[in-house]
């Protein structure tokens, strides 16, 4: 097995469990290091970068941030071990020391499955975006300044708006920028594209979700008027005004290695769901003895 490990450079704890990675696997599988993460380590491994790195799983250890910037720069199957402070996406906690090193044995024995979710394409004047896993956000470029939005859906405009800007999400990202935004909760398995309004002007503040098959438009209407999109809120482009973000489910999903069924037990640790009780009983899959990986 041929493992890639990346982490957050600027999180003393995360290279710390880079470390740990490395002294668990002892020789058990090759070792890839991403280059922003080899050059704040002394190790003995291999290194390339992250866009370059082959593997059959990529360890992503940090936050959030970490983990998207990863699934934009990587299509490697990923396992994210939080070493920030949300890490809604992590599915291992790195400041849990068994499990954390049992996670790391699950790995090298097989015992994990891969699960895809849905990413969103976007470009601008034709040219493509990276991939979002979370969202896609046209906003202004000015602070407190809204704009005339219009979107439309296959081509064919269906309504304007006065916003700051509008959220273009997935199924991952409705738990994040679009929640804020009274967006609804999709489970990841249901694809669909969530679209809603940052602070709407006379325009309630309701969300949709409409078919990934189809395309969505997101036009800034005012020609004088430049506004930004942001993807994962790691990448910017300009959008200059009078043009539109074109968004579109990708062929290229994210996807992630997981050890059980753990949605809703993320989404009651975080206490996102609207259900305050705890339940009695877990998912059957969760913490199960699965078969190794093919």
């Amino acid at each position: 097995m041929k493992l890639g490990i990346t982490a957050n450079p600027n999180k003393p704890w995360a290279l710390a469990l880079v470390r740990r990675t490395v002294e668990l696997v002892a020789g058990r599988a090759d070792v890839v290091l991403a280059e922003e993460t080899a050059a704040k380590l002394s190790l003995d491994a291999a290194r390339a970068p992250l866009d370059r790195l082959e593997a059959d799983v990529l360890v992503a250890i940090g936050g959030d941030g970490t983990f998207l910037t990863a699934l934009q720069r990587s299509r490697l199957p990923i396992l994210p071990v939080n070493a920030g402070t949300v890490g809604f996406l992590a599915e291992v906690d790195g400041d849990d020391e068994g499990a954390f090193a049992g996670a790391v044995e699950r790995l090298l024995t097989g015992r994990y499955f891969v699960e895809a979710r849905m990413k969103l394409a976007s470009a601008v004047r034709g040219k493509p975006l990276p991939d979002a896993t979370n969202e896609i956000v046209v906003h202004t470029s000015q602070v407190a300044k809204m704009r005339l939005f219009e979107v439309s859906v296959d081509g064919a405009p269906v309504g304007r708006l006065h916003a700051d800007g509008v959220i273009v999400a997935t199924p991952t990202g409705s738990t994040s920028y679009a929640m804020s935004a009274f967006g609804p909760i999709l489970d990841p398995a249901i694809e669909g594209i969530v679209v809603t309004a940052l602070a709407p002007f006379r325009a309630p503040q309701r969300a949709i979700v409409i078919d990934p098959l189809r395309s969505l438009g997101v036009r800034l209407l005012t020609p004088a008027k430049d506004g930004v999109v942001v993807i994962d809120g790691q990448h910017e482009a300009p959008l200059p005004g009078g043009e539109q973000v074109l968004a579109y489910r990708s062929p290229r999903p994210a996807e992630f290695v997981r050890f059980g069924s753990g949605f809703f037990r993320r989404l009651h640790g975080k206490r996102i769901l609207p259900w305050t009780e705890d339940a009695v009983e877990g998912d059957p899959r969760d913490d199960a003895d699965l078969p190794a990986h093919p």
